[in-house]
């Protein structure tokens, strides 16, 4: 036992481990994926929609003018020579009639790729429209370009906080969004993915220490905190999914699916402070473990102190980042609230406005709340990991020469 403790301190094994454990997750998640699943027909019969890629081959006709209020948008119609790139029509040229409105604005010129909506009614009767631009390679160069600055600027650290970008995308991708359409528990699926993307983010950054121990523990135990008070705060306001504008629609899916809608809302209230919690808790557990780094004879009160005086100093730029951030996602429908000039009593007792209050609250809560866990956590773990860490030193010092003698006798 004490051999295999041995083995188990050292870095090559437990990266060793922590590879092993990412790639039976991985398995798991893809073998969850593999399950049926219900869906939905968009057209029913054999009709049957697909969206493709094109190419504009020719603008034959062009009747626009343009906004007279709004700069660079034109509204009209285009007549266009569009040749199919993907899709079981591939290489057929057809004639589409563009329509281009205030909300629909898609201006097509010669050369230009767009994404065009093939409706079919079967293999050989169909019809095309222009859906949208052709976004994707922007896209994936925008994240290219994201990649390459956390790699150069982070270095090693760079690549890993990208691995863990990677890692906490496919769990809410893969993982949490099926969770949930397959009527598993909301706060159970958040709780999972949550504690995955914890342990998987600061064990990649830091690797197997008391630092990425302590942030791991505290900030689990604050994102808890921040799911627990949510709902508590939802049955006193009476506000659950079902408050959201999406809920009728997802009341229809619900019932092919046994997804809970109630508990959706909480869930995403545990994702969206996610971010700021585990940025609290990894900076919190930093200080704590430099401050003892440089002395290893202060008690863990001081520890503690030292922690709590870091984390006062982020908690109200972290609470602030939380309110920005829910204000900054429904800024237009507070302007139309604003220009309608709502009542005050209105306002203030609206599913909307409580939604994104309740979402901000608990969240900063949950934020400072993680401060003086991860301290204590952490002022209390560090010390004796450091024991642990040098009796173990110790052993391993000392058992060679508890075996000279034995060796010397045999060979006597």
């Amino acid at each position: 036992m004490g051999e295999w403790m041995k083995r188990l301190s050292q870095p090559k094994l437990r990266s060793a481990l922590f590879v092993v454990m990412l790639l039976v997750l991985i398995g798991a998640v893809y073998q969850f994926n593999q399950m049926d699943e219900f869906t939905y027909n968009e057209t029913g019969g054999t009709s049957y929609i697909r969206y493709e890629k094109a190419r504009v081959m020719e603008v034959t006709d062009e009747q626009l003018e343009k906004d007279p209020k709004i700069s660079g948008l034109y509204h009209g119609t285009q007549q266009l020579s569009l040749k199919l790139l993907s899709g079981e029509h591939k290489g057929e040229t057809v004639s589409v009639t563009n329509y281009l409105s205030t909300m629909f604005n898609v201006h097509a010129k010669p050369g230009m790729k767009l994404i065009v909506d093939v409706d079919s009614a079967d293999a050989t009767h169909y019809m095309v429209t222009v859906y949208s631009y052709y976004r994707a390679p922007l896209l994936y160069g925008m994240v290219g370009v994201f990649l390459a600055i956390l790699w150069a600027i982070g270095g090693k650290k760079g690549l890993k906080s990208a691995a863990g970008l990677i890692v906490t995308f496919g769990s809410i991708v893969f993982l949490f969004i099926p969770m949930l359409y397959r009527g598993y528990s909301p706060m159970l699926a958040a709780i999972l993915v949550v504690a995955l993307t914890i342990i998987v983010t600061l064990l990649l950054l830091d690797g197997w220490s008391s630092k990425s121990l302590s942030a791991i523990i505290g900030t689990m135990i604050g994102v808890v905190f921040a799911g627990l008070l949510a709902s508590l705060a939802g049955e006193l306001l009476h506000i659950s999914g079902f408050n959201t504008p999406d809920s009728e629609t997802l009341i229809l899916i619900a019932d092919n699916t046994g997804m809970s809608v109630g508990g959706l809302l909480f869930a995403g209230i545990l994702l969206a402070a996610l971010g700021a919690i585990m940025d609290v808790g990894i900076t919190v557990a930093s200080s704590v473990y430099e401050v003892y780094r440089t002395n290893r004879e202060l008690g863990w009160r001081a520890l503690f102190m030292a922690g709590m005086n870091v984390g006062r100093d982020m908690m109200g730029t972290m609470a602030t980042t939380l309110i920005l951030a829910f204000t900054g996602s429904s800024l237009m429908s507070l302007i139309v609230l604003y220009a309608y000039k709502v009542p005050y009593t209105q306002l203030v007792n609206m599913n909307m406005v409580t939604i994104e209050v309740l979402q901000g609250i608990t969240g900063s809560i949950g934020v400072i709340l993680t401060v003086p866990i991860v301290a204590l956590v952490s002022a209390r773990f560090m010390p004796y990991y450091d024991r642990i860490g040098q009796a173990k030193a110790q052993g391993a010092m000392d058992m060679p020469a508890q075996q000279e003698p034995k060796q010397e006798h045999s060979i006597a």
